[in-house]
């Protein structure tokens, strides 16, 4: 748990296995936490690797806040990089290559607790779900604006929401959609009782909706298109993912790297939070850890 902050850095212990290796030299150089949120696997990264560099990115320029506070006493070891995971080219441009990347691509319980987001089922606020504010383009759009049909595709394709038909059809007729609290209703009503009993009837809405919104398939094929070319020899990439879209990306990229003899695979299953992690963090259950190293000596900018 990161200190103070009431939020678990998940899987902390297998990142850092994974990262770093076991029993391997730790190579110095820069590492990136592509996904910084409040600092958690940053602190462990720093800690590991004395003398290393970091790079902390993050779309979301609250969670870039606190990670400066929680870091601050490691001073000028780290810059602080406002954008998505995507633009890691530009944040690292001039101290490649890498030697160490990670990317949890989870929402942080701090961004789900602030109802003001719009991110959470529980706790009543507009419908935002930016994780950067400065882009346009809200939930509120997709909701009250949307076709239905297009709704539908989204709730289908982004989170295999089976019943994504009746849920479109639910919110179009019950428009306009005051807030999350709101829509979070319109769509438990729409869900048969008997699909109800596992998780809230609306969290894959949410999940799609969060994902559309953000384009975070489309952020997240962008930085593994552009990883192969950043890392060191020897370098690792360590990535989190949380839903069976990310994974599938993550798996497919990794297997093709692998392929072309430019990468190993580090994990030829994927790894999953130990029992006690489960137990302790419930959120953390579904997620998923992929790693690669990079074999290939040469380097090109």
């Amino acid at each position: 748990m990161e200190e103070g902050l009431g939020h678990y850095s998940v899987m902390a212990d297998e990142m850092e296995r994974y990262l770093f290796g076991e029993g391997d030299p730790i190579p110095r150089g820069v590492y990136c936490d592509c996904t910084a949120g409040a600092g958690g696997h940053a602190r462990r990264i720093l800690q590991r690797a004395a003398g290393c560099k970091l790079i902390a990115i993050d779309r979301d320029e609250d969670a870039l806040r606190r990670c400066r506070a929680q870091l601050s006493e490691f001073g000028s070891r780290v810059r602080y990089f406002h954008g998505g995971f995507s633009k890691l080219a530009q944040a690292a441009k001039d101290c490649l290559p890498l030697v160490g990347i990670l990317a949890d691509l989870g929402l942080s319980r701090l961004q789900l607790d602030d109802g003001r987001r719009g991110f959470s089922m529980r706790n009543p606020g507009p419908l935002d779900m930016r994780f950067d504010r400065r882009q346009a383009l809200q939930a509120d759009e997709l909701v009250n604006r949307g076709g239905e049909s297009d709704l539908a595709d989204t709730l289908y394709g982004l989170a295999d929401e089976r019943f994504s038909r009746r849920i479109a059809r639910a919110v179009v007729r019950a428009r306009p959609i005051r807030d999350t609290a709101h829509l979070s209703e319109v769509v438990a009503a729409a869900v048969p009782r008997s699909a109800k009993a596992r998780i809230h009837p609306a969290t894959k809405t949410f999940q799609a909706l969060r994902i559309a919104v953000n384009d975070e398939l489309g952020e997240l094929g962008k930085l593994l298109a552009e990883v192969p070319r950043l890392l060191a020899p020897g370098g690792r990439f360590v990535v989190l993912s949380f839903h069976s879209g990310e994974d599938r990306l993550v798996k497919q990229s990794f297997r093709q790297l692998a392929a072309a003899g430019i990468y190993r695979l580090l994990t030829r299953r994927i790894v999953r939070p130990s029992e006690e992690e489960v137990r302790r963090n419930p959120a953390s259950r579904s997620a998923r850890l992929r790693a690669v190293q990079r074999t290939e000596m040469a380097f090109s900018a």
